[in-house]
């Protein structure tokens, strides 16, 4: 099994002095994904589920409709390389190959949406609510899980979860590829989305929010920030974006209604 951490000598200043010790820093590792034999992107991530990744990215992009469209996938982690074949050929993927990006997805992240997504992004009509003090304790139990965040402090977390628990739960070095890596064992695992949260760790971005309208999702939560455009297109198609949920408050900038005060 890959490791997502490595230890690294390091020298430790403090008030008290100087010491020569082991610290445990988290892994980034480039990986290509092929296309129907055509390198399309290089992400910067974590060397784990990289299949889900893939998957969850294309589908993302709007590069995979589904599960039916995978003909094969093949994972070679020692040279970092998913290949994905699909039933047919999507003439798109042909002409983003051009647009290739390497990135950990801390910034913009890999993204090949524009303006034309949002326009025909299917609004979300779920009317699923939730008790403000479920989402605390779910933002909580998120805490909880993060691992690798505590051991390292250098990945992002991602969960989907129901109103009472979280269902999956993934790290990675870059906030869009946490959220990928869901949507990824979602689609091959046939595990649905509708009237279910995403909880981040990361800002939320206008691209976080289309990526979660695409799978239906009503509520995205974050203990960190949104941008103005995240809570515009939030407002627009009809997700619920609550942010800085942490400790026993939370905000929330968009369709307020589906959080009860009591459950």
């Amino acid at each position: 099994m890959v490791s997502e951490v490595e230890k690294v000598p390091i020298l430790r200043l403090t008030e008290a002095g100087k010491s020569s010790v082991d610290d445990v820093v988290v892994r980034e590792f480039p990986l290509t994904i092929i296309l129907n034999n055509q390198e399309l992107v290089t992400l910067l991530c974590s060397p784990k589920s990289l299949d889900y990744l893939a998957v969850g990215f294309l589908s993302s992009e709007g590069l995979l409709k589904g599960k039916d469209d995978i003909k094969k996938i093949t994972v070679d982690d020692r040279r970092g390389v998913v290949r994905v074949e699909t039933e047919t050929e999507d003439k798109q993927a042909s002409e983003l190959v051009f647009k290739r990006i390497i990135t950990s997805g801390c910034g913009r992240g890999a993204s090949f949406y524009s303006a034309a997504d949002v326009g025909g992004q299917v609004k979300v009509e779920s009317q699923v609510r939730i008790a403000a003090l479920e989402v605390l304790e779910l933002a909580k139990e998120f805490q909880r899980h993060s691992e690798i965040y505590r051991a390292t402090h250098g990945v992002h977390s991602a969960a989907l979860c129901d109103t009472k628990s979280i269902l999956i739960f993934t790290e990675d070095i870059g906030r869009h590829n946490a959220i990928d890596k869901i949507f990824g064992e979602c689609i091959l695992k046939d595990i649905p989305t509708d009237d279910r949260m995403i909880i981040t760790s990361g800002r939320i971005s206008s691209e976080i929010l289309l990526k979660v309208a695409k799978r239906n999702i009503p509520l995205l939560v974050s203990k960190s920030a949104p941008t103005d455009l995240g809570v515009k297109l939030a407002n627009d198609l009809g997700i619920t974006l609550i942010g800085f949920a942490r400790g026993k408050r939370m905000n929330v900038y968009s369709n307020d209604w589906r959080v009860v005060s009591h459950g």
